[in-house]
């Protein structure tokens, strides 16, 4: 039984906004699943104000000390997560909001552990072979390693 979809989200997935809604409404509806919708904010280190915190996170404000973040700061800052958040109350699906600052890949398998996830909805966007190998690719790292279930939504542009 499907009961919790976890759908990463990060700041470029705007250009996806209206696929990973469409689809997690399709899958969330008739199986009353929630929609557990992440954003990790990543920890890359730079010099602000004097202070050595992930540029991203010392520019909205958040307590990096804290490895968790307020997830009703992230929804209410960042977009795109707080559209689809919008957009899947609006259609009658159960939502919450999980937010952490670290690998995006590594907190969001943590993130599908901890929920329970049966599902994981990822965006992604067409990439070469040679791009994959020398960028990686945050999708296709988490649907190896996933522990349950990944759907791949790739950007139609």
């Amino acid at each position: 039984m499907l009961s919790t979809i976890l759908l990463p989200v990060g700041t470029s997935d705007s250009a996806r906004v209206d696929d990973l809604v469409s689809h997690a409404i399709d899958v969330a509806e008739p199986a009353g699943a929630t929609v557990v919708v992440a954003h990790v904010v990543g920890a890359d280190e730079h010099d602000v104000d004097g202070q050595n915190y992930p540029y991203a996170v010392a520019q909205i404000g958040f307590d990096v000390q804290s490895r968790d973040l307020p997830a009703e700061k992230i929804a209410e800052d960042l977009e795109p997560i707080g559209e689809i958040v919008d957009r899947l109350e609006e259609a009658g699906v159960d939502v919450e909001i999980r937010a952490a600052v670290g690998n995006p890949e590594s907190e969001i398998l943590r993130i599908a552990e901890e929920t329970g996830a049966d599902n994981i909805v990822v965006g992604g966007r067409k990439r070469s072979p040679a791009g994959k190998a020398v960028f990686g690719s945050t999708a296709q790292k988490i649907m190896l390693n996933a522990p349950c279930p990944v759907t791949y939504v790739r950007d139609r542009s």
